[in-house]
């Protein structure tokens, strides 16, 4: 006799233990079959249709109906308001026609049961892109007439492109001008985007010049929907389709152009749950498999891009003016220790950058403020003994969010209402430290009572369409001050805001990580990039405490070429990418001791890899996430194919040998290859 259990019943049995890991092993030894059975939970959504039976479809018996309601006007006006709507619609939805005829399904019942119309479910769409035409034509500059003719002739060589043009240089319109080509040669287009917040200007733009042939996708959409735009894009009714990185696994069967917008952006690369892939580097890798022409685009381009393009392996391609007589914004540095010292500071803000501000309302121009850090406070401290409230499944602080009244683990979505006594000295005065967009809109609200503010972060985002909304209203005008997160600064264009805020820039230039300048002197670059878009003078302010720092200067005169000089000459010599590969291995357990002597026998079987450096194990920054303790190993290697092909099967082997260990069947490894 066989039982069949399926892998959630055997993981609720053994809770402490891996049930893939135990499973497998039983596998193995021939104790168990394991079998797939795949069930398809698509259901195709329905609504409801009104129809005209006959013989009142006839015009005399039609006639005839509408004289017997002239006396039953309720009815009268559900029959007259069908027929209008059939007149400009094919078919006629009942939700769309009790809408337009203020009635109930009530009062629609008696036409059904008098046989007069019948209703049919009809499968609908779930997501029904808005339809519109080309209205604008793309007309390319001098200088982005020649940039488009040198990829076209890159394209012919079989070579990837990277576009560098610096931020409001138009390089939408070549993007424009290449998705023309392909879609004359009837080939299908792949538009990536960092983020999902970037995409509803990108549609407007694209749908000016190219009407509804554009298909989105990406992670907002429920499973359904992307069920449905799966298959739409498989029949291919969007030869145009627009995403974040998951739009990579869509079944294109032609596809001639994978566009990369902004290809340094963090956001590309998957971090949990695994596969955990960098978005850029399976274009390029989707592309040379399907043959396809690559663009990728950026103001600000990867360390590992520009070095591509050192290499000849991309052939790069420049824009150094903006378009039309659009000019670059002032860049002010505002030293904060001065300000201070003067007295000058108000609240979050310098004297400069209010000043600044209160012109630009006076004047109606928009402004952006920029704080890197959502919610209202980092943490929460106790004035009399240092205490500071950290999540009780993770070794960090919490965030206090004063939308909610409560504090948010930004790890594992814990929330815990806000405490106005120290649970360790019984003390009142818990303070709030540091400051996130949270209290920057809050402030700039009191300071600008008449200014109409909105911020810009994961928080409003609670419902899908929410952040198009809020660009929408933007470009409307409709809002003045926008405070937002680096959300605000990835690519969006608005055309009257003429200041930009950075509020606390030293804050970039803090993390423990080799590609921290890269980070900030891109976040600072693109920030900047948002003001002046049209022909006006705008202006940048970033606050600082350090003004002096070698990568402010580059910013300053927007020098990406010493940047990327000064940046490669530092990682060669400590050999890090782009001149190395580098492995992260993680280890997690419930016990930090597993977690510990699991990692150290794991780092004692890996020290014998060729051609490679170890260094670890260590625990991270933030040793315990979901109360799982974590240890790391990082490996440095070499960029040899080859080697790399050589090291996958043996780190394979030596995990699959520490997991099969009776101590360390329950631990969890992933491998990150090129982490961030």
């Amino acid at each position: 006799m066989s039982l069949d259990f399926t892998l959630q019943d055997i993981q609720k049995l053994i809770p402490d233990t891996s049930a893939i890991q135990l499973i497998r092993q039983l596998a193995d030894k021939g104790y168990v079959q394991v079998y797939e059975n795949l069930k398809d939970q698509y259901k195709p959504k329905l609504a409801d249709y009104i129809f005209l039976q006959k013989p009142f479809d006839d015009e005399e018996n039609l006639k005839h109906l509408i004289e017997n309601l002239e006396k039953k006007p309720k009815q009268l006006n559900i029959l007259l308001s069908y027929l209008h709507l059939q007149q400009t619609n094919k078919l006629v939805s009942k939700k769309e026609l009790l809408d337009i005829a203020q009635a109930s399904t009530t009062q629609l019942k008696p036409f059904i049961e008098k046989n007069i119309f019948a209703v049919k479910a009809i499968e609908q769409e779930r997501v029904q892109f808005e339809q519109t035409s080309a209205t604008h034509q793309n007309i390319l500059s001098t200088e982005q007439q020649i940039a488009y003719e040198n990829i076209v002739q890159a394209f012919q060589n079989h070579k990837p492109v990277l576009l560098q043009g610096i931020t409001g240089s138009g390089k939408t319109h070549i993007y424009f001008k290449l998705i023309q080509d392909c879609l004359t040669q009837q080939k299908q287009v792949l538009y990536l985007l960092p983020e999902i917040a970037l995409t509803a200007q990108i549609i407007n733009k694209l749908r000016g010049v190219f009407g509804n042939q554009i298909g989105i996708y990406h992670s907002r959409f429920s499973q359904m929907e992307r069920v449905e735009l799966w298959k739409n894009i498989q029949s291919k009714k969007y030869p145009i389709v627009i995403g974040a990185r998951s739009a990579l696994l869509l079944p294109f069967d032609a596809l001639g152009l994978i566009i990369v917008d902004e290809e340094h952006d963090q956001s590309y690369k998957q971090q949990d749950p695994a596969p955990r892939y960098h978005a850029r580097d399976a274009a390029l890798f989707l592309a040379h498999s399907l043959q396809s022409n690559i663009i990728l685009g950026s103001a600000t381009p990867s360390i590992e891009s520009l070095y591509n393009a050192e290499q000849k392996k991309f052939q790069k391609v420049i824009l150094q003016t903006r378009y039309g007589s659009a000019k670059l914004p002032e860049v002010v540095l505002v030293d904060m220790k001065k300000e201070q010292a003067q007295k000058k500071v108000k609240g979050l803000f310098s004297s400069q950058l209010l000043q600044a501000i209160e012109q630009s309302i006076a004047s109606k121009k928009q402004i952006l403020l920029f704080q890197n850090r959502r919610g209202y406070s980092p943490f929460i401290l106790c004035a009399d003994c240092a205490w500071i409230p950290h999540c009780k499944y993770c070794d960090v602080s919490l965030t206090y969010h004063k939308m909610t009244d409560q504090m948010h683990c930004h790890y594992c979505n814990t929330k815990t209402p806000y405490i106005s006594i120290c649970p360790a000295c019984g003390g009142n005065r818990l303070k709030a430290q540091s400051y996130g967009t949270e209290k920057v809109e809050e402030e700039i609200k009191k300071l600008f009572p008449k200014a109409r503010v909105q911020r810009f972060d994961w928080d409003v985002m609670r419902t899908k369409n929410k952040h198009q909304e809020i660009i929408q209203q933007f470009e409307k005008r409709s809002i003045d001050i926008l405070v937002g997160t680096q959300m605000i600064v990835k690519g969006l264009d608005f055309e009257h805001v003429n200041l930009v805020g950075v509020l606390n820039a030293d804050a970039l230039l803090a993390y423990p990580d080799f590609r921290v300048h890269e980070k900030a002197y891109q976040l600072l670059e693109q920030v900047s990039g948002r003001a002046g878009r049209k022909d006006q003078q705008s202006q940048v302010m970033i606050q600082l405490y350090k003004p002096n720092h070698p990568l402010i200067t580059q910013v300053l005169q927007h020098d990406i070429s010493s940047f990327y000089q000064l940046e490669t000459d530092a990682r060669k010599e400590f050999q890090y990418p782009p001149y190395s590969r580098l492995i992260k291995i993680t280890i997690k357990h419930r016990v930090r001791e597993t977690a510990m002597n699991a990692a150290a026998k794991l780092a004692e079987a890996l020290k014998t890899l060729p051609k490679t450096s170890l260094f670890g194990p260590a625990e991270p920054s933030i040793a315990r996430i979901k109360n799982a303790y974590i240890q790391e190993i990082l490996l440095k290697t070499n960029k040899d194919y080859q080697h790399l092909q050589m090291l996958k099967p043996c780190i394979l082997q030596q995990v699959a040998l520490l997991t099969a260990t009776r101590n360390y069947t329950s631990i969890s490894v992933q491998i990150d290859v090129d982490p961030l």
